[in-house]
């Protein structure tokens, strides 16, 4: 799924996060600028893995904005201060989420109820000579050395990411669209290592397979 990363264009780099701060404490209109070009594309995707339409995903990152210049004052450094950002953001998107529809509250899910990312079956049990490994192997799909991808790919990517369970959908936009790292993704989420672990690698077995059925519906292999 790292593969997704380079249809994103690379920013350029930052000044220090003391410098961020003191700029957005300061009410340096130049700093939010730098910070809203630089972040709001991926806080929106992200926005997007909760809430229902484009229109409140848009609006969950403008509230999270105006949060994050009214709490600036109280922001410890206690991690980087997009993480800081994106845990807001994610606050932000959970309240609009819970305001659309009711829904089962983030925390009491764990990875384990959500049922297998596969069918059992199309692995090998306990008594076969590979346990756990694939029965059949799956259909090949482009490389994550590849540096990008067709785009019928990420358009059935992107479908896949889609109807993957929230928690799942969250952790992979963060960690192989956004590019964020596992520590990152736990600090935003309030999660644990190992639950991040296990729902990126629902996520990318869902999505991996999700592809691999359409590249071979259609008759042919992944380019």
């Amino acid at each position: 799924m790292s593969a997704m990363r380079g249809t994103i264009s690379a920013m350029s780099e930052l000044p220090a996060d003391d410098v961020l701060v003191a700029g957005l404490r300061a009410g340096e209109e130049t700093v939010f600028a730098l910070l809203l070009d630089a972040w709001s594309g991926g806080m929106l995707r992200l926005a997007r893995a909760f809430v229902s339409t484009p229109d409140s995903a848009a609006e969950v990152v403008q509230d999270a904005w105006l949060a994050v210049i009214e709490g600036v004052e109280k922001f410890e450094g206690r991690s980087s201060l997009k993480t800081w950002v994106y845990r807001i953001l994610v606050n932000t998107a959970k309240r609009r989420r819970d305001r659309e529809s009711r829904s089962i509250p983030w925390s009491s899910l764990t990875p384990d109820e959500e049922g297998p990312a596969l069918d059992p079956a199309r692995f090998q049990g306990p008594g076969e000579p590979y346990p756990g490994h694939w029965r059949e192997l799956p259909t090949p799909w482009p490389s994550p050395e590849q540096s990008t991808l067709a785009a019928e790919s990420m358009a059935q990517i992107a479908n896949a990411v889609g109807r993957l369970p929230e928690r799942q959908r969250v952790v992979i936009v963060l960690r192989d669209v956004e590019g964020h790292t596992a520590e990152e993704v736990c600090s935003i989420l309030g999660i644990s290592a190992g639950n991040q672990r296990v729902l990126l690698h629902r996520a990318r077995v869902f999505v991996r397979d999700e592809l691999a059925q359409f590249y071979a519906a259609e008759g042919r292999v992944a380019p």
